[in-house]
């Protein structure tokens, strides 16, 4: 019994080890898979935009959390010269910005066909509009 409770106490040093050093990807992960399991699963149409919503946010989570160090800072900052690896990346920042406002677009665009898809069908739910079957 002493030995299984070394052995599972060994497990949650890992567990937790891993969740701290690893814990944002699996953020991450959980947000796409949410958001792949709406677009699957729902048989409205603003749910589906939602849901692609959900897993635009978690790509440009996942690409921020690369532009990160421990202990690094900003690279506008010239009060001191430090050296290349003290600075955190700002490319991965400066491309999710363009990401942000192109997910922007896409959002505006889906809104404005949902809103023609309902002048035109009276409903925006999959199931009644192409006669196959949706889902919640």
């Amino acid at each position: 019994m002493n030995g299984f409770m070394e052995m599972a106490n060994v497990a949650l040093e890992r567990i937790e080890f891993f969740l701290m050093d690893r814990g944002i990807y699996m953020l991450t992960f959980i947000l796409f898979a949410v958001g792949i399991y709406g677009m699957v699963v729902c048989g409205n149409y603003m749910k589906k935009l939602m849901c692609m919503n959900v897993m635009q946010v978690s790509i440009i989570f996942f690409f921020l959390t690369f532009g990160q160090k421990e202990g690094g800072t900003l690279p506008v900052t010239i009060a001191q010269l430090f050296s290349a690896e003290d600075y955190i990346n700002p490319l991965p920042h400066a491309l999710m910005l363009t990401a942000i406002v192109v997910s922007l677009g896409i959002t505006g665009v889906g809104l404005a066909l949902l809103m023609k898809i309902k002048e035109l069908y009276g409903t925006i739910e999959e199931e009644n509009i192409t006669g196959k079957g949706g889902g919640l």
